[in-house]
């Protein structure tokens, strides 16, 4: 199977953040009406948001990803290696990645979630990512 760029880079970033002991989840939904390229839960329960843009056009095309901020704890873009890094916010983490892994650059500045949103939220972030494993040793229903 041929992954799309975007695809690629969320590869990197997901092996970058398992090395740190973070967990991820693809295509997260924080809320209906919402889908994150990677949701990452931390070994402190501390939660990352990491958007992937492949291409300048790719980050022009999203107009969503500020309300993608009161859902983590940090923000960060995931982006190639000759991407333009003049075009992302000061205030967010920057990690650059390809297929295979992936450095950060930039670290995000924490801005803590509220308890009863961090709760739900881990909540859901289990509860996806065992309905994920068991589908993918079942998949019949």
């Amino acid at each position: 199977m041929t992954l799309k760029p975007g695809q690629q880079i969320a590869r990197g970033v997901c092996r970058h953040l398992a090395d740190q002991r973070f967990a991820t989840a693809l295509e997260f939904v924080p809320k209906r009406g919402l889908r994150v390229d990677v949701m990452a839960l931390g070994p402190d329960g501390e939660i990352w948001i990491v958007e992937c843009k492949s291409s300048r056009a790719d980050f022009m095309a999203d107009h969503k990803w500020q309300r993608y901020l009161e859902w983590c704890d940090r923000f960060y873009w995931a982006v190639p290696a000759d991407f333009d890094l003049d075009l992302l916010e000061q205030d967010s983490g920057v990690i650059l990645a390809d297929s295979y892994g992936a450095e950060t650059l930039r670290h995000a500045p924490l801005c803590r979630l509220g308890a009863a949103r961090r709760k739900a939220l881990t909540l859901k972030f289990a509860r996806c990512t065992a309905a994920r494993l068991t589908a993918l040793n079942d998949p019949a229903p």
